[in-house]
């Protein structure tokens, strides 16, 4: 008679399944007795529960979006216009950078601008060839300088609104540049005079100075730093800036709203720069305000690859804490990562994404804030359901110990479906009614005496 044997758990390899709801248990009646051998165990009779199987996954608070504003350029933090814990507007002004090289360059180009209007491009021939190539390195160096400037900008939408108009600008002055070339190979050619070439090298002089104040003053506007998103403040930044775009995708489609590029539902990160006191220099880069989203809160819940199979969309779960234990806040998966994360004792993992419920009577969660998520994965409702502690592993299988007509142990092979805590789901091998051992199954062998 094979004596050894293990008791079966449901508990899963990498989350523990949460206590089972409904689970006043399915036995109808429970009688301890004295087997042959002097050893107790319990025989109860099977019924039918409702068997919930919860996987528990470590977890974080999200914010529905962050957005670090930053100096664009070299200078001095000349104003702070809000004050940490304010709750601000889109596009509410947040502080003012005074970067005297910015405004030397839009003094300049003022003047160059100025200038070639003054000029008219005629007057005095020159070599065109030189002239424009000259052109060309001048304007080359601007839009480089402008790109360098804007690349500083860590607001998504001021930063791309400057790229863009930086690209445009090129294509416009390339177009002004291939005219001049035109015009002075027809020159060359005999079949135009110096007259309409010097015209056109003056249109492309022209066109080039405007475009360099333009950039250049809207490098200056850009010092006037405003919240890209709705939020509340935190003086300095993320020690990364916070406007990386994958995070955009961490809860799905909660990120809806927040500006194209900034950092969509996020954590509180892992350090964090502190601001510059007013009239103290700068550079660019330098975070200035933090921009955060608390309108909506998510969570985002690693869970091992052993249970994410069993993870979809809608289905619900309850979040614990570490700082309001005991504490329950119900979520809803909004959406599951396709690609694993893998963490750092080298297992693998996905993100789960959920909504956030804050109950009335219950703490307000903090972004970044560390939790529990106990995800029902699955539930089974008016099923033959079974102690855990009932079923044990025999021959590679799941076994329970059966009461038969003449009152002796036999070991019967059963199909497990949903796994609580508690309670198992039993899809084959038992009927309702039947006589089980529930307790001290490791004692009883195949015709031991039951009560």
């Amino acid at each position: 008679m094979d004596r050894l044997r293990q008791v079966r758990t449901p508990l899963r390899s990498a989350a523990r399944p949460a206590l089972a709801l409904g689970t006043v248990l399915l036995l109808t009646s429970l009688t301890a007795a004295s087997c042959d051998d002097g050893l107790d165990v319990t025989v109860a009779q099977v019924g039918r529960s409702t068997v919930s199987e919860v996987v528990d996954a470590p977890a974080s608070v999200t914010a529905r979006a962050a957005a670090t504003v930053t100096a664009p350029a070299e200078g001095i933090l000349a104003r702070l216009a809000v004050t940490p814990g304010q709750q601000v507007a889109k596009g509410q002004l947040l502080a003012v950078v005074d970067s005297p090289a910015s405004r030397t360059r839009l003094r300049q180009a003022k003047q160059a601008l100025d200038a070639s209007k003054r000029s008219g491009g005629g007057g005095v021939r020159v070599d065109l060839s030189a002239a424009r190539r000259k052109l060309d390195r001048s304007a080359r160096e601007a839009f480089d300088h402008a790109r360098d400037a804007a690349e500083q900008v860590t607001d998504p939408s001021t930063r791309d609104a400057l790229l863009a108009h930086i690209t445009a600008a090129e294509a416009g002055y390339r177009q002004a540049s291939a005219g001049v070339a035109a015009a002075a190979d027809a020159v060359q050619r005999g079949v135009a005079s110096l007259g309409s070439a010097m015209q056109a090298l003056g249109s492309a002089q022209r066109l080039q100075a405007q475009q360099a104040y333009d950039l250049a003053k809207a490098s200056v506007d850009a010092l006037t730093l405003r919240a890209p998103i709705a939020g509340v403040v935190q003086l300095g930044g993320t020690s990364s800036a916070a406007a990386s775009p994958d995070l955009s995708s961490l809860l799905g489609g909660l990120n809806a709203g927040a500006p194209a590029g900034v950092a969509g539902p996020v954590a509180a990160p892992a350090g964090v720069a502190a601001a510059p006191a007013v009239g103290a220099p700068v550079s660019a880069g330098t975070a200035i305000v933090t921009v955060v989203d608390t309108s909506v809160l998510g969570i985002v819940a690693d869970v091992d690859e052993t249970d994410i199979l069993l993870v979809r969309t809608g289905i619900s779960a309850e979040v614990e804490l570490d700082a309001a234990p005991g504490v329950q806040y119900p979520a809803r998966v909004g959406a599951v990562d396709v690609l694993p994360t893998p963490n750092s004792r080298g297992a693998v993992a996905y993100r789960v994404h959920l909504t956030l419920e804050t109950p009335a009577d219950a703490p307000t969660p903090r972004p970044g804030m560390s939790a529990v998520a106990r995800l029902k994965v699955r539930e089974a409702a008016g099923v033959i359901a079974v102690p855990a502690a009932a079923v044990f592993t025999g021959e590679g299988r799941d076994c329970v110990w059966v009461r038969g007509a003449d009152g002796r142990a036999q070991r019967r092979f059963v199909t497990v479906g949903a796994s609580g805590m508690d309670t198992l789901q039993i899809t084959d091998g038992l009927a309702e009614g039947e006589r089980i051992v529930v307790r001290g199954v490791d004692r009883v062998t195949e015709g031991t005496d039951l009560p």
